[in-house]
């Protein structure tokens, strides 16, 4: 029994021990320590560590020539760095920027607009919790080569965060996105009150980074797709978002989602307005992308997964003939096989499906669609698919 365990673990710990992957989620210290994303001092020989956005990993550090500067242990010549003045404040950041930025903090942390009132002791760990999730959301756009620029450097086209609390006349704020600015409750990173919204809402899933991923979908909706040449395509596959958003949205809290709304939308709400059919099937994906990725960056393969299940044609494709369209029916494919295996594990351990959604040919097509949209935009999308 200990040696199966043994041999369990070694086959567990493998891809950690070994070089890491293009995709990997985890990296090693100097001192052979696994480091993880959140991960800002080695656990077993205290070096310091820094994310690295650009380079999509975390390093350990060594100090520079000059008093709070650093090199990175993984790539020395990347140049010298400064850590975030965010390391030391309840948002933990471990992020790095250049050392001759005349900004004090990373990329991620500037842009927010207004964090919560830390007056109250309770917005400390929210604080936190958000930030991680959004650094999450900002590495992976900056991953798949999408801009990320911060409004301080364009007020037009620029993103900011708002993470604020109830006003003065006690009502809580929207969360949402309008022109480029994404505001949250911070109330949302408190468990309960999120699962009871959750309940409310009869969401089957709500999660600080699904907030961000869906709202930053409507921002670059407004990059990507408004006034660009895939407007029509995209208003033959969503609908129509000249239709009035106020009436969709009375219509949808009133009626409800269509009866048959499981054959063509990711989730109820997608059917409100064109919108947010393009919103959650963008968190869709970022979801996806991601999930696959760590997978894979852990050694994970849907290629030894044995299911019960019928792959997706070419045909459910928005584009069966694009160069790259056999690589992402195989990371779909994969996916669903992931997915399943992830529920199954949740189930053993009494906890809701990791996943709770099933995906119709309708939405894999829309899938396809933001996947090439992203592609064309930022080029690196492609190569999260690379290793199916």
């Amino acid at each position: 029994m200990y040696r199966y365990f043994d041999q369990l673990s070694s086959r567990i710990a493998a891809p950690v021990i070994g070089e890491s992957s293009r995709n990997s989620k985890v990296w090693p210290c100097r001192c052979g320590q696994s480091l993880f994303f959140r991960n800002s001092q080695c656990l077993a020989c205290s070096a310091a560590l820094g994310y690295h956005p650009r380079l999509s990993r975390v390093s350990s550090l060594q100090p520079g020539a000059q008093t709070d500067t650093w090199l990175l242990d993984a790539a020395p010549a990347a140049g010298v760095f400064r850590r975030c003045a965010n390391l030391d404040s309840p948002a933990a950041c471990n992020w790095l920027l250049p050392a001759n930025d005349r900004d004090a903090l990373c990329m991620a942390c500037s842009l927010n607009r207004t964090i919560p009132d830390l007056s109250l002791a309770e917005n400390h760990e929210r604080w936190c919790k958000v930030e991680t999730a959004k650094r999450r959301l900002i590495a992976q756009l900056v991953s798949l080569g999408l801009q990320v620029i911060p409004k301080t450097v364009d007020e037009d086209t620029g993103l900011a965060f708002d993470f604020i609390g109830v006003n003065l006349e006690g009502k809580p704020p929207t969360t949402g996105h309008a022109n480029g600015l994404i505001t949250l409750d911070i109330n949302e990173a408190d468990d309960a009150h999120r699962e009871r919204v959750r309940v409310q809402m009869h969401e089957p899933y709500r999660t600080l980074l699904g907030h961000f991923r869906h709202e930053v979908g409507h921002y670059y909706w407004d990059r990507l797709i408004a006034g660009r040449d895939w407007l029509e395509a995209f208003r033959g596959l969503f609908g129509d978002e000249r239709a009035s958003y106020a009436e969709a949205l009375e219509q949808h809290y009133q009626q409800g989602a269509p009866l048959d709304w499981q054959q063509f939308y990711v989730s109820a709400y997608a059917t409100m307005h064109p919108w947010e059919d393009w919103a959650e099937t963008w968190a869709h994906y970022l979801h996806m992308m991601d999930a696959v990725d760590t997978a894979l960056g852990f050694g994970m393969s849907a290629r030894e997964m044995d299911f019960d299940y019928q792959p997706f044609p070419s045909s459910t494709l928005y584009d069966p003939q694009h160069p790259g369209a056999e690589a992402f029916l195989s990371f779909v494919n994969a996916w669903i096989e992931l997915a399943g295996m992830l529920n199954e594990l949740s189930r053993s351990m009494g906890q809701p499906d990791f996943y709770p959604f099933v995906l119709p040919p309708a939405v894999i097509t829309k899938l396809h669609f933001i996947h090439l949209v992203i592609q064309r935009e930022g080029g690196r999308a492609d190569e999260v698919l690379q290793d199916l």
